[in-house]
């Protein structure tokens, strides 16, 4: 019997465990063994990894590419062209684009864009506004992975709805079965501020931070939980930025409340001395909070479990829209967001090297997690016979600076992690079945990712 193809002499992990000297091997896509390298079948190509390490296809439930509207700063093509560089497999867009996907047709669209030129697999967000709450059902039947609400300003400018139109948003959510996430910022919070310091003349960096104080983040955490309590819907908050924000998740856990949450390796890797350090360039909605609230978020929320996954929020803009010429300059006239689907798996490994966890409950809040939060798995996020053959090979002892952001695949390339030193780096990526990344190059052919189909 012979295979499409084999990966032999690798550690498998998945969150169950490890298996050494180990492999997979697939067949029309599909995985059909995993299990001892000499005990797999021969392949029509064998990819020998030489000890390195394969973990289920990394999941990033929260990607801005974009397109449709904006492919000035990225599109389906560059954005997916990362994923598959940073050893991402599936990635699931952002509504906020021109036309914002607010309705089947729009829905549609960026469907039909992503199959022309997608290197990996892809789904997408549908936005609720005060516009289109009659329009939920059709978007569940037109293929939607879940909704978003914008509680706080954000680019593009999407309105949030009111608080009683939140309400009616997640009865009629609730009753398609699927999920609800929130950019949870209280907007009147943030606006009170941001006017307050424009008129105070505060125009630096950090300014923006504090703009949007921790209180904007937890008040909309916990109003969203209560809302979804009497409700009974299931519900997501993205990005979670600080430990105050992961205590009122941890509190709506404890309640029964249906509420997952994630956060992303810069809120986990830096603190708000970037903003001095750096400036605009890691300028970012919510933003990047102070030592005690970054720590804390380590404790509650990987430590203590609150936090199910972890996704970048990749945001390409160009070196203008970021001030780089000028990265100290008055920071309203920057936009706020950077690029991150090609540190997140070295940054998440460089903490695997430090001890601040295990690869198994990396790979748990990465892969497997984030598929289940969202409806893809087993299809996604496993290593299991019959699934998708997603995979993605890592080297965890390779250290290595990003010492130019050029080098990253991206469209646009601005990201705080240029300068910064990891341990691991993702080797290769496969996508049902096919390399579309390996020994530093994409080799997946633009097209060849497809829409993940949910229930």
């Amino acid at each position: 019997m012979s295979v499409d193809l084999v990966v032999r002499n690798c550690t498998v992990v998945t969150p169950a465990g490890r298996s050494s000297n180990a492999g997979v091997a697939v067949e029309d896509g599909t995985i059909v063994a995993v299990g001892k390298s000499d005990r797999l079948p021969d392949g029509d190509r064998t990819l020998d990894v030489d000890g390195a390490t394969v973990v289920p296809g990394i999941v990033d439930c929260h990607i801005h590419n974009r397109e449709p509207g904006l492919e000035y700063k990225a599109d389906w093509e560059s954005a997916t062209r990362a994923a598959a560089a940073g050893g991402v497999t599936t990635v699931v867009g952002m509504p906020n684009t021109d036309p914002v996907i607010d309705r089947p047709e729009h829905l549609e669209l960026k469907y039909e864009r992503g199959e022309t030129s997608a290197h990996v697999d892809f789904q997408s967000y549908a936005v609720v506004t005060s516009e289109n709450l009659d329009l939920i059902p059709e978007l569940d039947e037109a293929g939607v992975l879940g909704y978003k609400i914008f509680l706080g300003s954000t680019v593009g400018d999407v309105p949030p709805p009111s608080d009683g139109e939140i309400i009616e948003a997640m009865e009629r959510i609730r009753r398609t079965g699927k999920r609800l996430g929130f950019h949870e910022e209280n907007g009147e919070i943030i606006e009170y501020y941001t006017e307050l310091f424009k008129a105070e003349g505060r125009n630096e960096p950090i300014d923006h931070s504090h703009s949007r104080p921790v209180i904007a983040e937890r008040e909309a955490v916990e109003r969203m939980i209560t809302f979804a309590e009497g409700t009974e819907t299931k519900i997501h908050m993205f990005h979670v930025s600080s430990g105050s924000a992961a205590e009122a998740v941890a509190r709506g856990k404890d309640r029964g409340v249906d509420v997952t949450a994630e956060t992303t390796p810069h809120y986990l890797w830096f603190t708000e001395e970037v903003m001095h350090e750096k400036g605009n360039p890691a300028r970012i909605q919510p933003p990047i909070r102070d030592a005690d609230e970054r720590d804390r978020l380590w404790k509650i929320g990987i430590d203590d479990g609150v936090i199910d996954c972890i996704a970048t929020d990749h945001a390409p803009h160009t070196d203008e829209e970021k001030l780089v010429d000028d990265p100290f300059g008055n920071t309203w006239d920057a936009i706020s967001g950077f690029v991150g689907l090609e540190t997140e798996v070295p940054a998440m490994l460089t903490f695997v090297d430090q001890g601040r966890l295990t690869l198994e409950e990396w790979v748990r809040r990465h892969s497997t997690r984030p598929a289940q939060v969202w409806g893809m798995y087993p299809q996604k996020g496993s290593l299991q016979i019959g699934t998708d053959a997603d995979f993605t090979v890592v080297d965890p002892a390779a250290t290595w600076t990003l010492e130019d952001r050029h080098e990253l695949h991206s469209k646009n390339c601005v990201t705080p992690f240029e300068g910064e030193s990891f341990t691991g780096k993702p080797v290769a990526t496969a996508v049902r079945g096919e390399i579309v990344f390996e020994d530093g190059e994409v080799i997946g052919e633009p097209g060849y990712g497809t829409r993940v189909v949910v229930e």
